[in-house]
């Protein structure tokens, strides 16, 4: 009987958004409806959301970490669906966020949909003046499919280009085995290069991305002189490591963004420039994960969204990314939303970030609206250890893992509070928001 009652309050869960009873058809009676959202001790429903880092809070490679569900069941009703607004931000950017939801779905025992993922790629779709053009992609995984995901029409992978061009890939010995028929001349000139994530072999990637940049996106051509601006770069993710079930860290995206950035420079005696770098600590992710969390706070009936609170393990990433936004908030003097600018190096791009899938207009009801404050917390269970002294938080000798175009400020790296763990991290944002009803 049990099961069937609990069945019935699945079916029915869309008959009421708020707490109270329903009616079970199959006798009569009343059941009462879980509630579906929280509530502080005074009675008022919460106005927070959570920011959730994946790799070194919620797992370390595919392993769940232990404390994960713990701090999950705190969030979600009986039915496992989330009781205040959850975004899941991670760094990485060779899957689709679709498949990075089933898979927190399947580590965390809850339903996780692709809406609540934030891909260090998903402000991509922002960039839609580039959508058009002829862009190479690097990294590994299901990329072309990630590009056209995000809007972009004319892809090609660095796979496609070497066996385009058989004679740039001359690293390995072994694949030194030129096609059999070459149509150089009639390959389209590349205009932009997307870097989601790192690649399986780096040192192919770097050459042939040099080439195209040396070459003015025609790597069939050697120019006499090298092209200058280059054609256009995005990046995504650069995290200089990041934590896997290995017992220290590894090498992370921001590691290849190095590596080509100091081969350019050392080839063509110039600096390579982004056109934007995208992914945490860059603010358009967090304004992009703001308005998601807004989105979530009208569906759970709840009047928006005060402060933000990110959980993560990397204090140059995740605490230097919230505690930016945070000062991007504080900033703000009036409450009317503005076109984004992202700024990389002297260069200030406006962006047109007009939706929650920057594919639509705003809602009327979400126009200008934005979180009060982003408050950090840095757990202890992956990049940052206090047995390590790898990151620039709590050390005495400063390190600097930030890419090379955010300035380093200590300041921005030290978070607000500091947990063992995502459950102690959860458990400490519910004290202080004073949330009724779980017991601590």
């Amino acid at each position: 009987m049990a099961t069937k009652g609990c069945s019935c309050i699945r079916f029915y869960r869309g008959f009421s958004t708020r707490v109270g009873n329903i009616l079970n058809p199959r006798n009569g009676s009343f059941v009462r409806q879980p509630r579906r959202y929280l509530k502080t001790q005074d009675g008022k429903r919460v106005d927070f959301g959570f920011l959730f880092d994946i790799d070194g809070v919620i797992v370390r490679g595919k392993q769940v970490l232990p404390q994960a569900r713990d701090a999950m069941r705190l969030l979600v009703s009986e039915q496992r669906k989330f009781k205040v607004p959850v975004l899941f931000v991670t760094n990485a950017g060779n899957t689709l966020r679709q498949g990075k939801a089933e898979a927190l779905s399947n580590w965390l025992d809850l339903e996780v949909t692709a809406d609540q993922v934030v891909m260090s790629h998903s402000p991509l779709r922002m960039f839609k003046q580039f959508h058009n053009k002829h862009v190479l992609v690097s990294g590994q995984g299901k990329i072309e499919e990630i590009a056209a995901g995000l809007g972009f029409t004319n892809i090609t992978t660095i796979d496609t280009l070497r066996q385009c061009f058989p004679h740039l890939d001359m690293v390995d010995h072994n694949r030194r085995k030129p096609g059999p028929c070459a149509f150089e001349e009639y390959f389209p000139k590349i205009e932009a290069v997307i870097l989601f994530g790192e690649p399986v072999r780096w040192e192919t990637n770097l050459q042939l991305i040099i080439d195209v940049l040396m070459t003015d996106g025609k790597p069939f051509t050697a120019l006499q002189e090298t092209p200058y601006p280059h054609i256009p770069v995005l990046g995504c993710n650069m995290d200089l490591l990041w934590m896997s079930e290995a017992c220290m860290p590894r090498f992370g995206h921001g590691c290849f963004l190095h590596s080509l950035e100091s081969l350019y420079q050392k080839i063509s005696g110039r600096e390579l420039k982004y056109t934007a770098l995208v992914g945490k600590p860059s603010e358009l992710t967090y304004h992009h994960a703001d308005y998601l969390l807004n989105q979530q706070a009208l569906d759970l009936n709840m009047d928006g969204i005060k402060t933000i609170y990110c959980i993560g393990d990397n204090p140059e990433s995740d605490i230097y990314g919230a505690n930016l936004y945070n000062k991007y908030l504080q900033k703000r003097v009036h409450r009317v939303k503005k076109p984004i600018q992202q700024i990389i190096g002297s260069q200030a791009i406006e962006l047109d970030d007009s939706d929650s899938e920057f594919e639509s207009d705003i809602p009327a009801e979400l126009s200008g609206m934005y979180a009060d404050m982003c408050k950090s917390i840095l757990v202890c269970t992956g990049i940052y250890c206090s047995s390590r002294d790898y990151v620039t938080y709590g050390r005495p000798r400063t390190s600097n893992h930030n890419h090379r175009d955010f300035v380093l400020d200590p300041v921005l790296t030290q978070p607000r509070y500091v947990t063992q763990n995502v459950f102690e991290a959860v458990k400490l944002v519910f004290e202080k928001e004073r949330v009724a009803g779980w017991a601590s």
